[in-house]
């Protein structure tokens, strides 16, 4: 197995979200021990952000990096866990609300797509939007 970058890499749809990783400065972070859980937003997720929304992120590498932190969450929470929680601890230092409605799971605002796409240091599960922390939402 591969590490969760090497992982989001090889799948091929977070293209947007591997830029937004090294330029926020995260990337030997995410690729450490962990282990963690990667809510990862597609390249379609990224692309229905406003116009310039994601040039100004990766300009502003404090902010771009507490929104890529907040989607890292400590622990390899799997399916079954977010089954049964209803918030995560993030790297950023925020917590991100889950729920589980119908056997489908959200994480804030955003619907996972796809769950446990596992790696030698944690998991993956892909999300249908960027999530952003309330503080980058109120700067």
């Amino acid at each position: 197995m591969t590490d969760i970058v090497e992982t989001a890499v090889n799948t091929g749809n977070f293209n947007t979200l591997i830029k937004a990783v090294e330029a926020s400065g995260l990337l030997e972070t995410i690729k450490s021990e962990g282990p963690y859980t990667l809510f990862a937003p597609t390249d379609d997720a990224f692309a229905k952000l406003p116009e310039g929304t994601l040039d100004d992120l990766l300009a502003n590498t404090p902010k771009l990096k507490r929104i890529v932190a907040y989607h890292v969450a400590f622990g390899d929470v799997r399916s079954d866990d977010l089954a049964q929680i209803d918030e995560a601890q993030t790297v950023e230092g925020s917590v991100i609300a889950i729920a589980s409605v119908d056997g489908k799971v959200q994480v804030n605002d955003a619907n996972v797509l796809k769950t446990d796409i596992l790696a030698d240091n944690g998991v993956i599960h892909v999300i249908d939007q960027v999530l952003m922390p309330a503080l980058v939402v109120a700067e």
